[in-house]
């Protein structure tokens, strides 16, 4: 089964009110999935975020947010560059191909050569 990984893309300090313990020290954080079998390693389009207050260490729902956060937020949002959706295999699944076609092609000789019958 695949491992799933949330990859940091950007940070950002903030100096919004915390809606907990209305200190000014909160950090918004967005993540992009990615997934690392044995075979592939794949890059998701999917970005999700975080807000954090570093004082009390509450998550900051949206429900909770203010309206200078959710401006912050979108400002920010747009300023996000993730990396494009792709997929790339490892060493592992190269060897396991070419181990294939050996053996496909040796099958095939020794079934030319008549060592093989069907």
């Amino acid at each position: 089964m695949a491992q799933e990984k949330l990859e940091v893309i950007k940070e950002a300090d903030l100096t919004n009110n915390c809606p907990e313990c209305f200190n000014q020290d909160l950090k918004l954080t967005f993540y992009q999935k990615h997934l690392y079998g044995k075979l592939f390693h794949r890059v998701t389009g999917e970005v999700t975020h975080k807000v954090k207050c570093n004082k009390c260490g509450s998550d900051i729902y949206p429900v909770k947010w203010t309206d200078d956060i959710e401006r912050i937020f979108e400002y920010y949002q747009k300023m996000v560059k993730p990396e494009k959706a792709s997929i790339g295999f490892t060493k592992l699944f190269y060897i396991l191909i070419l181990l294939l076609i050996v053996l496909v092609g040796a099958g095939v000789y020794l079934f030319l050569v008549g060592v093989i019958q069907f």
